[in-house]
């Protein structure tokens, strides 16, 4: 109250009247407004409590409708749009309605009690920060996260509350998930425990596997265990342009065609980092023309699961999972909670619906694909995509199988139309030979094994006398060809010490098993005695520090591959040579040595 001096008053007995009278009327409107608030809260208590004020979400929508059958999500919608609201009994005003009967006069009044019951305490709520990035929390702010030293990444967030502050999003812990894109699927009765002679005498391998006809969907099937088992979750990592979206994209296109066993189904496959017209491009550049295969662009995993429970698919490929997230999950797609979080929905969703799920995983600079590594232990199966950067050759390698054996290798070499299977893939990385040459010395074929697969590579050996250069490897490890350079001058008795000793493998590749310790050692002595290896042999064996040669195993596998290959020696140890003869591999002489120097004289004798 701001009030001028009067300019006719100047007895200070006035002045002092006039102040009192003005104080009277100030604490009267006081007293005023005090009761009207008073008898307002009075009237608010009195209608309902402020913890009864109903936070609806999605998946308590669901919740009440599962009872009821739904034919699809749609009815859900419909049902939803035709009763707003509809979550309180029927009948009854919601808490909202009685509050405005009941404390009507007072919001008349200009004044809204809302505010009074929204500043009301509902409980100690507990608030921390979290990293969008890692997910790491903190009990107070910080500028930079400690986990994974990202700036401006922390976001305000409140147990308490449904939503956080911030951009972050949704609960750290992730439980509303399940509620929001797996409401709807059918509830299961309390399972009971069973014995193991009954599970396996239900279940026959023809029907309860999807098979996968043709030449490219058997080399699949093999890598997969023998074809792709009902409910799994599958991860397929790489580098980035190795080949994964068109793996999968002809995996879908052999699913949706179906074989002899399964008429043609659905298969739907959601891209989060292409457009629809962008996989519909590469599809026709491949050829694919399948009437059964649904592409859809979308981030939004629940709205992914909607769209999958609509189609009722034979199964669903995620392209890939670091670019899908979860509302209710805390940080931005790609993130370590996010992935972890998404991952385990795919998989209660494969589980419950019985549909396997392809998930395309990114990878980090080691190799290792990018998330928390129980990433890798959460999916039924691991497969990795290699391939070197300037070969047209991809290999499918398994890492982790819960339907199968990781010894399993696929071998494909990409083309125009996509991926196609290599029909000797155990000569890939031989170069063209030529017999009748002098200036080829120094060069010796191994035989390794990759998983279950036997390869032949080719060892380069060049021994320069006067190089500045002592000794370079590529293709090899450093310490293993200075051990082997070490037994042949030692044990062998070669004169290498002051020649330049270069070795490679061919086409890039790299030799880590010992198996290929003899034909590094062929190699070496080729080049220094300028006595090209004939051709049609290989070198089998591990080389001790005496200079003998030792077994490695599957010795079998490895001569019946280069038997296959029209070779027509084959260098081993002589502990194996009489049962490698017993094989009646007729076609191929098995030769025999003890150590180095019967090496020598078996294969550089004039």
């Amino acid at each position: 109250w701001r009030v001028s001096q009067p300019q006719t008053l100047t007895s200070s007995c006035s002045k002092s009247k006039i102040s009192l009278l003005l104080m009277s009327i100030a604490n009267m409107n006081s007293l005023r407004c005090f009761y009207t608030r008073a008898n307002s809260l009075l009237l608010l208590r009195s209608s309902f409590s402020p913890a009864t004020i109903p936070v609806r979400r999605l998946s308590s929508v669901f919740d009440s409708l599962s009872n009821q059958t739904v034919s699809s999500i749609s009815d859900v919608d419909s049902k939803t749009q035709a009763s707003p609201g509809a979550i309180s009994s029927r009948g009854e005003d919601k808490p909202e309605e009685k509050h405005r009967k009941s404390a009507g006069s007072s919001s008349a009044r200009g004044w809204d009690p809302g505010e009074v019951v929204m500043n009301k305490k509902k409980g100690k709520v507990r608030t921390s920060w979290v990293c969008e990035s890692c997910g790491h929390s903190e009990g107070q702010w910080w500028g930079s996260c400690r986990a994974c030293s990202k700036v401006g990444t922390m976001r305000r967030f409140s147990e308490g509350s449904s939503e956080p502050r911030g951009s972050g999003g949704g609960v750290a812990s992730g439980g509303g998930s399940e509620g929001a894109g797996l409401a709807w699927l059918p509830e299961q009765g309390v399972a009971q425990p069973l014995k193991l002679s009954s599970v396996i005498d239900g279940i026959t391998h023809p029907q309860w596997r999807i098979s996968l006809p043709g030449l490219f969907g058997n080399e699949v099937g093999r890598v997969l265990g023998g074809g792709l088992a009902p409910g799994s979750l599958i991860l397929i990592g790489g580098d980035p342009g190795i080949g994964k979206s068109t793996l999968l994209l002809q995996i879908a296109s052999i699913i949706a065609d179906g074989n002899d066993l399964a008429q043609p189904a659905p298969v739907l496959y959601v891209s989060g980092e292409e457009s629809v017209d962008q996989i519909g491009s590469r599809a026709d550049r491949m050829k694919i023309e399948t009437d059964e295969l649904y592409l859809f662009s979308s981030s939004d995993l629940q709205d992914i699961l909607t769209k999958a429970h609509r189609l009722s698919p034979r199964a669903l490929i995620i392209d890939s999972i670091q670019t899908v997230y979860l509302k209710e999950v805390t940080g931005s797609a790609g993130g370590l909670t996010q992935v972890k979080e998404c991952t385990s929905t795919l998989l209660r969703f494969a589980k419950k619906s019985n549909v396997p799920v392809f998930l395309v995983g990114h990878v980090t600079k080691a190799g290792d694909i990018a998330g928390p590594r129980v990433l890798e232990h959460i999916v039924d199966v691991v497969l990795y995509m290699e391939g070197e950067e300037h070969s047209t050759y991809r290999l499918l390698r398994s890492v982790k199988n819960r339907f199968g054996s990781t010894d399993e290798l696929g071998v494909f070499e990409m083309s125009q139309a996509g991926l196609e299977v290599v029909s000797n893939p155990s000569g890939i990385y031989l170069s063209q030979q030529n017999t009748d040459s002098d200036v080829l010395a120094g060069l010796a074929v191994a035989v390794v094994m990759d998983g279950s697969r036997s390869f032949l590579i080719e060892v380069q050996a060049l021994c320069a006398t006067g190089s500045t250069v002592s000794r370079h490897v590529n293709g090899v490890q450093a310490s293993r060809a200075d051990m082997i350079i070490a037994v042949l001058m030692k044990q062998a008795g070669l004169r290498i010490q002051e020649s330049g000793i270069f070795l490679n493998v061919a086409n890039g590749m790299a030799l880590s098993e010992t198996a290929g310790d003899l034909a590094i050692a062929a190699a070496i002595c080729s080049s220094f005695l300028e006595f090209p290896i004939p051709h049609g042999v290989a070198f089998i064996g591990e080389i001790g520090l005496g200079g003998e040669i030792r077994t490695v195993p599957r010795m079998e596998k490895r001569v019946s591959t280069v038997a296959k290959l029209g070779f027509t020696k084959c260098v081993v140890p002589k502990s194996v040579e009489k049962s490698l003869k017993s094989l009646g591999l007729k076609e191929i002489e098995i030769i025999g040595c003890k150590n180095l120097k019967e090496l020598i004289n078996s294969v550089f004798r004039g």
